[in-house]
């Protein structure tokens, strides 16, 4: 294997171009001549056409001064889940009919996977799953304006969610269908129907492919999201994604929320707080489905790439957790050498991305680290210059929400994501906005990564408001590990600011911004960081 390169030969700047009011808290300076990546991250109520009035603060004027935003109360009024009488929740084929059609990328522009579901869903005491041999996988695709005629065939599954507990339903799924589509040029328009030609095709859909993989070209726009959930919220991020005509949309974890249910449909914002007597967590799967149908008018067109939250585990009989995840959605995962839907990687032009799982092995004894060394080794920085990095809960977090709950995945793995010089990192779980100057162990550093936290899209749990920097807010270090992953790292830190305590008695240095808001994320790459046009 290739040494690493050096933090300093990889790192070009970074320009943020930020919602109203971080722009109206900092100094606005038009970005220095040569390359920059832009990063975008705005919410609902800030029209776009505010973001980029004046010049985009870069990290090479940083490190900025800590900023906090108060509390704006009127944001959170319709955090109530969609019922499953809305009408886009509903189902609206029969039989056979493909529904919950869905878009994803390969490793690279020249290939996408295509994803739907056929039959409905079962529930209950007595259920019989569906034979997934029983349709076919089917997709016609072609270049828009010269007919489908090229055919690609897939694979099908079904899966379920089995309790072994009295008066508890189980779930089986319809047929799930993914199909790998090869081949294809890069930004171009591509038309498509999915189905079972002998029983029913979709009506015809459209994507465009990524831009070449090459340090000259990207795509437009990436949405980023975390935490989105099935809300009146949720609709409103949607229909503010959707306006701003993303090419690629990254979800960070915690999907559908259907885990805040019981099997009966009955659901809260706090599940242990209202159900704390249940033997099993349980959860409600047809909340997938109606997930679906609500997404798909986006991820049919739009290509989504997900990776697994909390609210995903989804615990079950025989101690089988994922599988909802990792029977929905199509994952690059083999493509990209990985062995796991918890990690994998894929490029978009001359961006490198890496997903990485926060709820599987993650030490340097494992097969996730042994391939994320592998696969930042055959990065090449001419060809990608940019890596962005996701993975759902935050290292550097100051809210009191999940404070430090990541700190043994940031043990393991901060040293070989800053060796290779990875460039952002976004994040979920923590419910609120937080973007940081570049730091590498807790310190501010020119060539640490710029973390950002966009976790609240808009889902029914509450909104982190709390900082664990304020009077009385630390919490203690016994209650900060993860409750999945567990292991303890998080200590008193021994230098800095906060040398002999947990917690910093001010908002953090590495805390460039921080707001309890709603909403998501725009990142756009404008040039190339190799100074080529």
């Amino acid at each position: 294997m290739l040494p690493p390169p050096s933090p300093s030969s990889v790192r070009p700047s970074v320009s943020l171009s930020l919602d109203a009011r971080e722009m109206a808290a900092m100094r606005a300076a038009p970005p220095p001549s040569g390359a920059s990546l832009a990063l975008l991250c705005f919410f609902l109520l800030c029209p776009y056409g505010t973001l980029l009035a004046g010049g985009i603060p870069t990290t090479l004027e940083g490190p900025f001064p800590p900023v906090t935003v108060p509390l704006d109360k009127s944001f959170r009024g319709n955090a109530v889940d969609l019922p499953d009488t809305d009408r886009r929740v509903q189902r609206t084929v029969s039989d056979f009919e493909p529904e919950q059609i869905s878009v994803s990328l390969s490793s690279s522009h020249d290939s996408v996977w295509i994803s739907w579901i056929t039959g409905e869903y079962q529930i209950g005491d007595d259920i019989t799953p569906l034979d997934p041999n029983s349709v076919g996988s089917v997709v016609y695709y072609g270049g828009s304006g010269s007919g489908r005629s090229h055919q690609a065939t897939g694979y099908s599954l079904i899966y379920n969610q089995l309790y072994p507990f009295e008066g508890l339903e189980n779930y089986t799924s319809g047929i799930i269908h993914h199909v790998r589509l090869k081949g294809l040029k890069p930004s171009k328009l591509y038309s498509y129907q999915c189905g079972d030609p002998s029983i029913a095709m979709s009506e015809v859909y459209y994507f465009t492919t990524m831009p070449v993989t090459g340090p000259s070209s990207y795509p437009s726009r990436v949405a980023v999201v975390g935490d989105l959930g099935l809300t009146y919220n949720t609709t409103s991020t949607v229909d503010h994604m959707l306006s701003n005509h993303p090419d690629l949309v990254l979800l960070v974890g915690d999907v559908c929320y259907a885990n805040l249910y019981l099997t009966n449909g009955t659901g809260a914002d706090c599940y242990s707080c209202s159900f704390p007597q249940t033997p099993i967590h349980e959860t409600y799967q047809p909340r997938w489905d109606y997930w679906g149908r609500y997404m798909q008018p986006l991820v049919s067109k739009v290509p989504i790439m997900v990776i697994e939250g909390n609210h995903e585990i989804e615990e079950q009989a025989e101690n089988q957790t994922f599988v909802a995840y990792s029977s929905r959605f199509a994952f690059p995962s083999k493509e990209s050498g990985s062995s796991s839907t918890f990690y994998y990687s894929f490029n978009a032009g001359g961006i490198h991305f890496l997903m990485l799982g926060a709820y599987i092995s993650y030490d340097k004894s494992s097969d996730q680290y042994r391939w994320l060394e592998k696969d930042l080794a055959k990065v090449n920085r001419e060809v990608t210059p940019w890596l962005v990095a996701t993975w759902h809960p935050p290292w550097y977090s100051t809210y009191t929400a999940h404070y430090r709950e990541a700190e043994c995945m940031r043990v393991a793995m901060e040293d070989l994501l800053y060796s290779y010089g990875v460039d952002v990192v976004f994040n979920g779980h923590v419910h609120a906005y937080e973007r940081s100057n570049r730091v590498y162990n807790y310190t501010l550093d020119p060539c640490g990564l710029v973390h950002i936290t966009v976790g609240d899209g808009g889902n029914r749990e509450k909104m982190a408001i709390t900082h664990a920097d304020e009077p009385g807010n630390c919490p203690d270090p016994s209650t900060t590990p993860d409750t999945y992953m567990g292991g303890f790292c998080a200590f008193n830190f021994t230098s800095g600011p906060a040398k002999g305590n947990f917690c910093w008695d001010r908002q953090p240095e590495y805390s460039a911004y921080r707001e309890s808001s709603f909403g998501h994320g725009i990142f756009e790459v404008p040039n190339n960081p190799l100074g080529e046009e």
